[in-house]
Protein backbone atom coordinates (compact mmCIF):
# COMPACT_ATOMS: atom_id res chain seq x y z
CA UNK A 1 0.00 0.00 0.00
CA UNK A 2 1.20 3.54 -1.04
CA UNK A 3 -0.27 6.12 2.38
CA UNK A 4 -0.14 9.84 1.88
CA UNK A 5 0.72 11.94 5.14
CA UNK A 6 -0.35 15.78 6.20
CA UNK A 7 -0.75 18.14 8.59
CA UNK A 8 -3.05 21.05 8.54
CA UNK A 9 -3.84 23.83 10.70
CA UNK A 10 -2.08 25.70 13.34
CA UNK A 11 1.35 23.64 14.34
CA UNK A 12 1.96 21.77 17.41
CA UNK A 13 4.22 19.69 19.66
CA UNK A 14 3.98 16.59 18.17
CA UNK A 15 2.97 16.59 14.64
CA UNK A 16 6.82 14.78 14.02
CA UNK A 17 6.76 12.27 16.25
CA UNK A 18 3.02 11.23 14.91
CA UNK A 19 4.64 11.21 11.47
CA UNK A 20 7.29 9.05 12.81
CA UNK A 21 5.11 6.85 14.22
CA UNK A 22 2.76 6.53 11.12
CA UNK A 23 5.56 6.70 8.78
CA UNK A 24 8.26 3.88 10.53
CA UNK A 25 4.79 1.75 11.26
CA UNK A 26 3.79 1.27 7.92
CA UNK A 27 7.86 1.26 6.39
CA UNK A 28 8.70 -1.32 9.11
CA UNK A 29 6.25 -3.49 10.35
CA UNK A 30 3.53 -3.64 7.24
CA UNK A 31 6.47 -2.65 4.36
CA UNK A 32 4.14 0.11 3.29
CA UNK A 33 5.17 3.27 0.83
CA UNK A 34 4.96 6.52 2.44
CA UNK A 35 4.26 9.78 0.85
CA UNK A 36 4.83 13.32 2.93
CA UNK A 37 2.35 16.14 1.67
CA UNK A 38 3.81 19.33 3.01
CA UNK A 39 1.75 22.53 3.68
CA UNK A 40 -1.55 20.45 4.45
CA UNK A 41 -4.33 20.41 1.42
CA UNK A 42 -2.08 23.12 -0.50
CA UNK A 43 0.57 20.40 -0.90
CA UNK A 44 -1.87 17.81 -2.11
CA UNK A 45 -3.45 20.56 -4.13
CA UNK A 46 -0.61 21.20 -6.16
CA UNK A 47 1.35 17.63 -5.32
CA UNK A 48 3.85 18.81 -3.78
CA UNK A 49 5.17 15.32 -2.19
CA UNK A 50 8.53 14.11 -0.99
CA UNK A 51 8.93 9.93 0.01
CA UNK A 52 10.19 9.02 2.79
CA UNK A 53 12.02 5.77 3.79
CA UNK A 54 13.22 5.22 7.56
CA UNK A 55 15.97 7.16 7.59
CA UNK A 56 13.89 10.54 6.86
CA UNK A 57 12.33 9.62 9.79
CA UNK A 58 14.95 9.73 12.11
CA UNK A 59 15.96 12.22 14.52
CA UNK A 60 12.58 14.17 14.68
CA UNK A 61 11.00 12.55 17.16
CA UNK A 62 11.30 15.63 19.60
CA UNK A 63 11.09 18.59 17.52
CA UNK A 64 8.59 20.70 17.53
CA UNK A 65 6.50 22.03 14.83
CA UNK A 66 6.31 20.06 11.71
CA UNK A 67 8.74 18.90 9.06
CA UNK A 68 6.28 18.99 6.53
CA UNK A 69 5.32 22.31 6.83
CA UNK A 70 1.21 23.08 7.34
CA UNK A 71 -1.53 25.34 6.13
CA UNK A 72 -5.25 26.74 6.85
CA UNK A 73 -6.19 25.45 3.03
CA UNK A 74 -9.68 24.41 3.53
CA UNK A 75 -10.54 23.01 0.11
CA UNK A 76 -14.34 22.55 0.52
CA UNK A 77 -14.95 26.86 1.76
CA UNK A 78 -15.94 27.98 -1.42
CA UNK A 79 -18.90 24.93 -1.79
CA UNK A 80 -20.21 25.47 1.93
CA UNK A 81 -20.55 28.55 0.70
CA UNK A 82 -22.60 27.98 -1.92
CA UNK A 83 -20.13 29.00 -4.13
CA UNK A 84 -18.15 26.96 -6.78
CA UNK A 85 -15.02 25.25 -5.86
CA UNK A 86 -12.94 22.86 -8.28
CA UNK A 87 -10.59 22.04 -5.38
CA UNK A 88 -12.32 18.60 -4.04
CA UNK A 89 -12.03 17.31 -7.34
CA UNK A 90 -8.27 18.18 -7.80
CA UNK A 91 -7.63 16.53 -4.52
CA UNK A 92 -9.34 13.56 -5.37
CA UNK A 93 -7.52 13.64 -9.13
CA UNK A 94 -4.13 14.33 -7.28
CA UNK A 95 -4.98 11.57 -4.73
CA UNK A 96 -5.54 9.00 -7.86
CA UNK A 97 -1.76 10.50 -9.77
CA UNK A 98 0.10 9.69 -7.09
CA UNK A 99 -0.72 6.17 -6.42
CA UNK A 100 -2.35 6.77 -2.62
CA UNK A 101 -4.35 4.30 -1.55
CA UNK A 102 -4.82 5.69 1.79
CA UNK A 103 -4.58 9.63 3.27
CA UNK A 104 -3.47 10.19 7.05
CA UNK A 105 -4.80 13.89 7.84
CA UNK A 106 -3.02 15.30 11.26
CA UNK A 107 -4.93 18.24 12.67
CA UNK A 108 -7.85 20.04 14.84
CA UNK A 109 -10.90 20.17 14.34
CA UNK A 110 -11.57 21.98 10.91
CA UNK A 111 -8.94 19.19 9.18
CA UNK A 112 -11.02 16.19 10.69
CA UNK A 113 -14.29 17.87 9.16
CA UNK A 114 -12.28 18.30 6.06
CA UNK A 115 -11.09 14.72 6.45
CA UNK A 116 -14.60 13.76 6.83
CA UNK A 117 -15.54 15.44 3.95
CA UNK A 118 -13.45 14.19 1.67
CA UNK A 119 -13.99 10.19 2.92
CA UNK A 120 -17.59 10.96 1.78
CA UNK A 121 -16.24 11.63 -1.51
CA UNK A 122 -14.75 7.78 -1.62
CA UNK A 123 -11.16 8.82 -0.86
CA UNK A 124 -9.51 6.53 2.07
CA UNK A 125 -8.99 8.95 5.04
CA UNK A 126 -7.44 8.32 8.47
CA UNK A 127 -7.76 11.39 10.75
CA UNK A 128 -5.47 12.17 13.63
CA UNK A 129 -6.26 14.47 16.30
CA UNK A 130 -3.73 16.97 17.18
CA UNK A 131 -4.57 20.39 18.75
CA UNK A 132 -2.95 22.59 21.73
CA UNK A 133 -6.58 23.35 22.92
CA UNK A 134 -7.57 19.86 23.47
CA UNK A 135 -11.41 20.28 22.09
CA UNK A 136 -11.57 17.45 19.77
CA UNK A 137 -14.80 15.67 20.03
CA UNK A 138 -14.31 11.97 20.23
CA UNK A 139 -11.00 11.77 21.83
CA UNK A 140 -9.89 12.34 25.60
CA UNK A 141 -7.15 13.70 25.20
CA UNK A 142 -4.69 15.20 21.75
CA UNK A 143 -1.38 15.46 21.57
CA UNK A 144 0.10 18.95 22.34
CA UNK A 145 -2.25 19.74 24.91
CA UNK A 146 0.16 18.45 27.44
CA UNK A 147 3.10 20.47 26.52
CA UNK A 148 1.22 23.81 26.49
CA UNK A 149 -0.27 23.14 29.79
CA UNK A 150 3.69 22.35 31.14
CA UNK A 151 5.06 26.07 29.28
CA UNK A 152 1.53 28.02 30.50
CA UNK A 153 2.24 26.47 34.30
CA UNK A 154 5.89 27.49 34.47
CA UNK A 155 4.93 30.77 33.18
CA UNK A 156 2.79 31.16 35.60
CA UNK A 157 4.60 29.75 38.44
CA UNK A 158 7.61 32.58 37.20
CA UNK A 159 4.80 35.21 38.00
CA UNK A 160 3.82 33.98 41.22
CA UNK A 161 7.14 35.36 42.71
CA UNK A 162 6.92 39.23 40.79
CA UNK A 163 3.52 39.32 41.89
CA UNK A 164 4.12 38.85 45.70
CA UNK A 165 7.34 41.39 45.20
CA UNK A 166 5.35 43.99 43.68
CA UNK A 167 1.75 43.56 45.50
CA UNK A 168 0.20 43.38 42.04
CA UNK A 169 -2.29 41.14 40.62
CA UNK A 170 -0.74 39.47 37.26
CA UNK A 171 -3.29 38.57 34.56
CA UNK A 172 -2.53 35.61 32.57
CA UNK A 173 -3.97 34.80 29.31
CA UNK A 174 -3.41 31.74 27.41
CA UNK A 175 -4.68 30.13 24.28
CA UNK A 176 -8.18 28.86 24.01
CA UNK A 177 -10.99 30.36 21.57
CA UNK A 178 -14.00 27.90 22.56
CA UNK A 179 -12.29 25.41 25.63
CA UNK A 180 -11.05 26.43 28.32
CA UNK A 181 -8.77 23.06 29.40
CA UNK A 182 -5.37 25.21 29.17
CA UNK A 183 -6.51 27.84 31.20
CA UNK A 184 -8.32 25.23 33.53
CA UNK A 185 -5.35 23.13 33.45
CA UNK A 186 -2.59 25.45 34.27
CA UNK A 187 -4.49 27.39 36.21
CA UNK A 188 -5.25 24.46 38.78
CA UNK A 189 -1.58 23.28 38.14
CA UNK A 190 0.22 26.96 38.78
CA UNK A 191 -1.93 27.67 41.64
CA UNK A 192 -4.11 30.52 40.25
CA UNK A 193 -6.68 32.36 42.51
CA UNK A 194 -8.94 33.25 39.84
CA UNK A 195 -9.66 31.17 36.56
CA UNK A 196 -11.49 32.35 33.63
CA UNK A 197 -12.60 30.02 30.93
CA UNK A 198 -15.49 30.53 27.53
CA UNK A 199 -17.37 27.70 29.18
CA UNK A 200 -18.23 29.28 32.72
CA UNK A 201 -18.93 32.95 31.85
CA UNK A 202 -17.41 35.15 34.75
CA UNK A 203 -19.12 38.10 36.26
CA UNK A 204 -16.08 40.59 37.52
CA UNK A 205 -18.08 41.57 40.39
CA UNK A 206 -17.02 38.29 41.57
CA UNK A 207 -13.29 38.09 40.49
CA UNK A 208 -12.93 41.78 42.41
CA UNK A 209 -14.30 40.29 45.52
CA UNK A 210 -12.00 37.35 45.55
CA UNK A 211 -8.91 39.41 45.05
CA UNK A 212 -10.22 42.45 48.00
CA UNK A 213 -10.79 38.76 50.14
CA UNK A 214 -7.63 37.83 49.70
CA UNK A 215 -6.26 41.75 50.54
CA UNK A 216 -8.42 41.34 53.25
CA UNK A 217 -6.73 37.87 54.64
CA UNK A 218 -2.86 39.39 54.35
CA UNK A 219 -2.23 38.24 50.31
CA UNK A 220 -1.94 41.20 48.49
CA UNK A 221 -1.21 39.83 45.68
CA UNK A 222 -3.44 37.52 43.39
CA UNK A 223 -2.91 35.74 39.87
CA UNK A 224 -5.81 35.12 37.56
CA UNK A 225 -5.55 32.89 34.50
CA UNK A 226 -7.72 33.54 31.77
CA UNK A 227 -8.50 31.97 27.98
CA UNK A 228 -8.53 34.20 24.76
CA UNK A 229 -11.83 33.14 23.97
CA UNK A 230 -13.93 34.72 27.13
CA UNK A 231 -16.52 37.59 26.03
CA UNK A 232 -15.56 41.04 26.57
CA UNK A 233 -17.09 44.14 25.64
CA UNK A 234 -16.81 45.40 21.80
CA UNK A 235 -14.50 42.47 21.79
CA UNK A 236 -11.07 43.63 23.72
CA UNK A 237 -8.61 41.55 24.27
CA UNK A 238 -9.23 39.43 27.88
CA UNK A 239 -6.14 39.82 29.27
CA UNK A 240 -6.19 43.97 28.61
CA UNK A 241 -10.00 44.06 29.64
CA UNK A 242 -9.92 42.20 32.78
CA UNK A 243 -6.76 43.72 33.67
CA UNK A 244 -7.56 47.47 33.38
CA UNK A 245 -11.36 46.55 34.98
CA UNK A 246 -9.91 44.72 38.26
CA UNK A 247 -7.59 48.06 38.99
CA UNK A 248 -10.38 50.39 38.34
CA UNK A 249 -12.35 48.82 40.59
CA UNK A 250 -10.00 47.53 43.56
CA UNK A 251 -7.54 50.24 43.54
CA UNK A 252 -4.46 47.17 43.43
CA UNK A 253 -1.82 47.75 40.79
CA UNK A 254 -2.05 44.95 37.83
CA UNK A 255 -0.36 44.07 35.26
CA UNK A 256 -1.19 41.51 32.47
CA UNK A 257 1.13 38.98 30.43
CA UNK A 258 0.21 37.00 27.30
CA UNK A 259 1.83 33.98 26.86
CA UNK A 260 0.47 33.62 23.00
CA UNK A 261 2.23 31.68 20.53
CA UNK A 262 4.78 30.73 23.13
CA UNK A 263 2.35 27.82 24.02
CA UNK A 264 2.48 26.31 20.93
CA UNK A 265 6.20 26.12 19.92
CA UNK A 266 9.26 24.16 21.41
CA UNK A 267 9.77 20.71 21.70
CA UNK A 268 7.43 18.39 22.28
CA UNK A 269 6.89 16.76 26.43
CA UNK A 270 7.58 13.30 26.92
CA UNK A 271 3.76 12.63 27.28
CA UNK A 272 3.15 14.40 24.07
CA UNK A 273 5.69 12.00 22.30
CA UNK A 274 4.52 8.82 23.29
CA UNK A 275 0.78 9.60 22.65
CA UNK A 276 1.81 10.88 19.47
CA UNK A 277 3.39 7.66 18.94
CA UNK A 278 0.88 5.66 19.74
CA UNK A 279 -1.80 7.09 17.67
CA UNK A 280 0.45 7.18 14.77
CA UNK A 281 1.21 3.89 15.04
CA UNK A 282 -2.67 2.79 15.45
CA UNK A 283 -3.58 4.98 12.26
CA UNK A 284 -1.30 2.54 10.40
CA UNK A 285 -3.18 -0.51 11.76
CA UNK A 286 -6.13 0.60 10.83
CA UNK A 287 -4.87 1.45 7.23
CA UNK A 288 -3.26 -2.46 7.43
CA UNK A 289 -7.32 -3.16 8.26
CA UNK A 290 -8.30 -0.50 5.86
CA UNK A 291 -10.91 0.18 8.16
CA UNK A 292 -10.91 3.93 6.54
CA UNK A 293 -13.16 6.93 7.56
CA UNK A 294 -12.27 6.66 10.85
CA UNK A 295 -10.75 8.94 13.20
CA UNK A 296 -7.95 7.76 16.04
CA UNK A 297 -8.25 8.70 19.56
CA UNK A 298 -7.89 7.86 23.28
CA UNK A 299 -10.59 6.69 25.47
CA UNK A 300 -8.34 6.33 28.96
CA UNK A 301 -5.67 4.45 28.44
CA UNK A 302 -6.62 3.11 25.32
CA UNK A 303 -6.36 4.10 21.65
CA UNK A 304 -9.38 3.45 19.76
CA UNK A 305 -11.07 5.28 16.94
CA UNK A 306 -14.29 6.59 15.69
CA UNK A 307 -16.08 7.09 12.72
CA UNK A 308 -15.10 10.47 10.63
CA UNK A 309 -18.43 11.37 10.24
CA UNK A 310 -19.46 11.64 13.91
CA UNK A 311 -16.31 14.17 15.05
CA UNK A 312 -17.11 17.22 12.08
CA UNK A 313 -19.22 19.97 13.83
CA UNK A 314 -18.37 19.18 17.69
CA UNK A 315 -16.10 20.68 20.39
CA UNK A 316 -15.36 19.19 23.36
CA UNK A 317 -15.73 21.82 26.18
CA UNK A 318 -14.91 21.75 29.71
CA UNK A 319 -18.20 20.89 31.71
CA UNK A 320 -18.92 22.81 35.27
CA UNK A 321 -19.30 19.56 36.97
CA UNK A 322 -15.32 18.59 35.85
CA UNK A 323 -13.87 17.31 38.71
CA UNK A 324 -11.03 20.13 38.32
CA UNK A 325 -13.56 22.84 38.94
CA UNK A 326 -15.52 21.20 41.55
CA UNK A 327 -12.05 20.51 43.60
CA UNK A 328 -10.94 24.51 42.89
CA UNK A 329 -14.30 25.75 43.74
CA UNK A 330 -14.01 23.75 47.14
CA UNK A 331 -10.29 25.08 48.05
CA UNK A 332 -11.80 28.65 47.43
CA UNK A 333 -11.12 29.35 43.92
CA UNK A 334 -12.68 31.67 42.05
CA UNK A 335 -13.87 30.91 38.08
CA UNK A 336 -15.67 34.17 37.81
CA UNK A 337 -19.22 32.71 38.46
Amino acid sequence: MRIGILSSGGDCPGINATIRGVGKTAIMHYGMEVVGIHSGFVGLLNKDVQTFDERSLSGILNLGGTILGTSREKPFRKLLASGESEKPQVIMQNYEELGLDCLVCIGGNGTQKTAGMLSALGLNVIGVPKTIDNDVWGTDITFGFDTAVNIATEAIDRLHSTASSHKRVMVVEVMGHHAGWIALYAGMAGGADVILIPELGYDLEKVNETILERARKGKPYSIVVVAEGVETPNKERPSVYVTRAIEEATGIECRDTVLGYIQRGGNPSPFDRNLATRLGGHATELIAERRFGRMVCMKGDCVESVPLSEVAGKLKLVTPDHDLIVQGQRMGISFGS
